[in-house]
């Protein structure tokens, strides 16, 4: 399982299309996270002022369409992750039924994400 974060918002935008955010056309992929841990702390890195509620898909890499490569951060990866750990990149948009389920990031009163929690959403 890898995971994206999200909006539920852009995830809905278009429910009969793959989903195919703005960092696949920006940077040829879409970026991911190998787990939980890695997950919050790349939203504490870079979504801590994203309007919310966020999301992360839970994606079931075997039946991604598109191509996946685990690779280095560039330049180096959020605060509180080790530098040898690989994130997936998805080379392609995410066919919907890929998406095992969708968890709602849950926040602490300093703002900080803590945690994954399951939804009614499902992919």
């Amino acid at each position: 399982m890898i995971l994206h974060v999200v909006s539920l918002e852009a995830w809905y935008a278009e429910p009969d299309q793959p989903y195919a955010p703005a960092s696949l056309a920006a940077d040829g992929f879409v970026h991911c996270s190998p787990d939980e841990a890695t997950t919050l702390a790349v939203v504490n890195a870079f979504y801590r002022e994203a309007p919310r509620p966020l999301h992360a898909l839970l994606l079931d890499e075997t039946r991604l369409d598109a191509r996946v490569e685990f690779e280095a951060a560039d330049p180096a990866p959020p605060p509180g992750v080790p530098d040898d750990v690989l994130f997936p990149h998805v080379f392609g948009p995410i066919n919907r039924d890929a998406v095992e389920r969708i968890q709602e990031i849950e926040w602490d009163e300093e703002g900080r994400a803590t945690g994954l929690r399951d939804t009614d959403d499902v992919g």
